[in-house]
């Protein structure tokens, strides 16, 4: 690490080294000061007839030895009453590299008050703390402001879709600053941090307690880390331990941190594929020649130029003169050395050194031009210049430097850092190349702030392909996130979204909800227009049931010929064969009703749904009650009690049939005339399906109708009951009882089964019921008369009842 100083002496050039610790990265720092000067003293447009001339002090990488060592470097001629020396006093203090540096030479040339040491210009990492005017009214920095780093490194997270990373940072005030604004800008990007690892400043120890860091690193399930601070703070970290633990990891890291060891083996296991945030700059023309053509023997007074010399070419100094090299390679030069050992591209600092002496050099050019104007010129061989009287001009200096790109100390004016994004290579071993893939600028539009050329970045070892660093896997489409109890917000599970909700996108936790007349698909990515569909003729169920239907009416009409014929039999003649018609009438009316219910509903067909339903069974209903009431009438009534046979001879059960339906009809009235049946559609029913069906309408009214036939068929079903031991001869009560009994079963069992069940299913259900009920009616009543008739026809003959009954020890009333 070095300050320079730069004076205004006509035709002067000096240096003075005093060398504690040797790096050649700094070192590169003191060229860029020599380019600099030695560009500015060719020019004849900036300060014409003034050559600049400076010094160099060393200082260890101690921030507790800092004043000592340039102390005891020669800083103290600067100092009043503690130098002899007859040197002009500098103007300007270029200091760095670090801000620890940087505040200590602020606050001791602020000290004294002396107006030729009260100018540092800083040309580290730009850092708030120094900006304090009230602090350091005298120091300026060349840095850019980082406030967008973050920012750049959370959008280099989000394009490779990096959610899951583990944060390394040095634990002093500008590491927590990067901590603040990074986790600012996870949380609002998306972006979980899986460890944080706060390392110390003051730490150096190598012992293995400290292994601790690597270990858990290691050991994360993360794939990508950012590392942030510079070489001195993070040395607690032991980074150089790590050729040992082939870590596969991608790092993620700035400028500053200087990871660069001689072994290489280092470099290959941990972190080629590393990728770093460094300053944008533009390239300086011919400095790369001017580095690879300096030598020993162009600075003879350039102690580090002969030390590098030293170390990295063999070489000897001469016992002559303790001056000169002896034994040098013919061939020895910078740009024969790797490029670990040194870099010949104009690295970040070295871009801020080089503003910074074109920032003095401005200002004294600007201040002298003004001078000049006022013709205050001092002696004729020299310019005097006070420190203290550049700081007007310094304050809001603002220029162009020679590669174009725009140079403020204005910290009011001084805009976020845009940021080359270098991919470090080192495969195969010893490679050692930073290769530019991309940028990031934050005063463009948002979308347009990252760019990449993936195709020419390598990968850490161990990653054929982009890696993958997440928590959790993405969710699909068609699935949601569902935190965690006690897990990051990027730690998720997902689960599909409930049914007719969909989305297209991937990692969302809102859903859109199909409208009702389509539906999600199997995957819930889109929405489908659902199909129109009802119980129609061509559905196998449909077919079935109006077969069904056909089949019994059929049946019904056969059995309605047979007693139409066989009219004058005795078991036809028994128990009113006028009610028997009207009972296979209205039962043939219920198969036939059924047929209503399938096919595409309208208007019509959903009135005389129910309506004929309801009418058709009450008339078959109340004729079973009629029946069992002449069945009671026909054997309870005695020969005294003449009025009873007069009930019986006038027909009077026949009464109960217009009496039943006309209560049914009445409450029939109702339901159509206030709320009657309607074409609806069900959306919900079946997915993928609009099931058009006839709705009921009043809900009331329907169970109402229901309700009145239970009663109907639970009084049929007590008055059978009643007479069912009465002889059999002309007795159907038996009959009549099992019959109502299968009735009601088939309607008792109706209602759970219709409640849960959906669309065209409830609808084969109602048809079922009424199928089934009709038949039992049918079977149980008509089946044996129809089995006497048909195959037993020599006992439906009066002489064989009779003599049936008398075996039997009955007489006929």
């Amino acid at each position: 690490m070095f300050h320079a100083f730069a004076s205004p002496q006509a035709g002067i050039r000096s240096l003075t080294v005093v060398l504690h610790s040797f790096l050649s990265k700094n070192y590169q720092y003191v060229l860029a000061l020599a380019f600099a000067i030695e560009e500015i003293n060719r020019n004849p447009h900036l300060l014409p007839n003034i050559s600049l001339g400076y010094d160099v002090y060393n200082a260890l990488h101690s921030e507790q030895k800092t004043l000592e060592n340039l102390w005891q470097s020669g800083l103290g001629k600067v100092i009043p009453n503690y130098t002899c020396r007859t040197e002009r006093k500098s103007v300007a203090a270029l200091t760095g590299t670090t801000w620890a540096v940087s505040a200590q030479i602020g606050t001791l040339l602020e000290l004294y008050k002396v107006p030729q040491v009260s100018l540092g210009v800083s040309y580290g990492l730009f850092d708030p703390d120094l900006s304090d005017g009230g602090q350091f009214p005298s120091l300026y920095q060349m840095a850019p402001k980082d406030t967008s780093l973050a920012l750049g490194m959370v959008s280099l997270m989000l394009h490779f879709s990096w959610t899951w990373v583990g944060l390394v940072i040095s634990e002093d005030k500008r590491g927590f600053q990067f901590l603040w604004d990074l986790r600012g800008e996870m949380d609002r990007k998306g972006v979980c941090e899986a460890f944080v690892k706060m390392i110390p400043v003051t730490e150096r120890s190598y012992y293995s307690k400290y292994w601790k860091y690597h270990l858990q690193i290691k050991e994360s399930s993360v794939n990508v880390v950012v590392i942030y601070g510079d070489t001195d703070s993070l040395l607690g970290l032991n980074f150089c331990k790590w050729e040992y633990l082939v870590i596969q990891k991608v790092w993620i890291t700035t400028s500053k941190w200087d990871f660069v060891n001689i072994e290489r083996e280092f470099l290959l296991d941990s972190f080629h594929g590393t990728l770093i945030f460094s300053h944008h700059h533009g390239e300086i023309p011919d400095f790369k020649t001017f580095i690879t053509t300096a030598s020993p023997s162009m600075y003879p007074e350039d102690f580090y130029l002969s030390h590098l010399w030293l170390i990295s070419f063999g070489c000897v100094i001469s016992k002559s003169d303790c001056k000169t090299l002896e034994n040098c390679p013919p061939n020895a030069s910078l740009e024969s050395l790797p490029w670990w050992e040194f870099d010949k591209d104009m690295m970040e600092g070295s871009y801020h050194v080089y503003n910074a002496v074109y920032a003095v050099a401005q200002t004294l050019h600007e201040m002298l031009l003004q001078r000049a104007e006022m013709q205050s010129v001092g002696n004729g061989h020299e310019l005097v210049v006070d420190p203290w009287q550049l700081h007007p001009f310094l304050r809001y200096m603002q220029f162009y430097n020679p590669v174009g790109d725009l140079v403020t100390l204005d910290e009011e004016k001084k805009l976020d850092a845009s940021y080359d994004i270098l991919n470090f290579w080192n495969f195969p071993e010893g490679f050692a190349l930073k290769v530019k893939v991309g940028q990031f600028a934050s005063d463009v539009p948002h979308n347009q702030q990252l760019s990449l050329s993936e195709e020419l970045i390598e990968w850490a070892i161990g990653f054929s392909e982009t890696p993958h660093s997440v928590c959790s896997e993405r969710c699909i489409p068609g699935f949601r996130k569902t935190s965690q109890e006690r897990k990051p917000a990027c730690c998720f599970l997902c689960i599909p979204y409930p049914e007719n909700e969909i989305s297209n996108e991937s990692d969302t936790d809102q859903c859109v909800k199909c409208p009702d007349r389509q539906y999600a698909n199997r995957e819930r990515t889109r929405c489908l227009q659902k199909a129109v569909t009802f119980l129609a003729y061509e559905d196998p169920l449909g077919m079935t049931l109006v077969c069904t239907a056909l089949c019994f009416s059929l049946l019904t009409a056969v059995v309605l010929g047979v007693f139409v014929k066989h009219r004058d039999t005795p078991i036809v003649k028994a128990n009113n064969r006028a009610l028997s018609y009207v009972l296979l009438i209205s039962l043939l009316l219920c198969f036939l009703c059924s047929i209503l219910f399938i096919g595409r509903p309208n208007t019509a067909t959903c009135i005389l749904q129910q309506f004929s339903f309801g009418m058709a069974f009450t008339v078959a209903v109340s004729t079973v009650l009629a029946k069992t009431i002449t069945v009671v009438l026909a054997f309870k009534v005695t020969v005294p009690r003449r009025r009873m046979r007069q009930w019986l001879g006038s027909g009077a059960p026949n009464s109960v049939i217009p009496i039943c339906s006309l209560i049914q009809m009445t409450l029939c009235g109702i339901w159509l005339g206030t709320s009657p049946p309607f074409v609806d559609i069900d959306a919900h029913s079946e997915p993928g399906y609009i099931i058009i069906e006839g709705n009921k309408g009043s809900v009331t009214a329907f169970y109402c109708v229901l309700g009145y036939l239970g009663c109907l068929a639970l009084g049929s079903f007590t008055v059978a009951f009643i007479a069912k031991n009465l002889p059999d001869t002309f007795n159907e009560a038996n009959f009549l009882t099992f019959s109502m009994l299968v009735f009601c079963g088939v309607w008792v069992t109706f209602f759970p089964i219709y409640h849960s069940t959906k669309g065209k299913v409830m609808v084969a259900v109602e048809i079922f019921s009424i199928l089934a009920s009709s038949a039992g009616l049918l079977g149980c009543i008509f089946a044996p008369k129809c089995y006497m008739i048909l195959l037993k026809p020599e006992r439906n003959t009066q002489h064989a009842l009779q003599c049936k009954a008398y075996s039997g020890g009955s007489k006929p009333p």
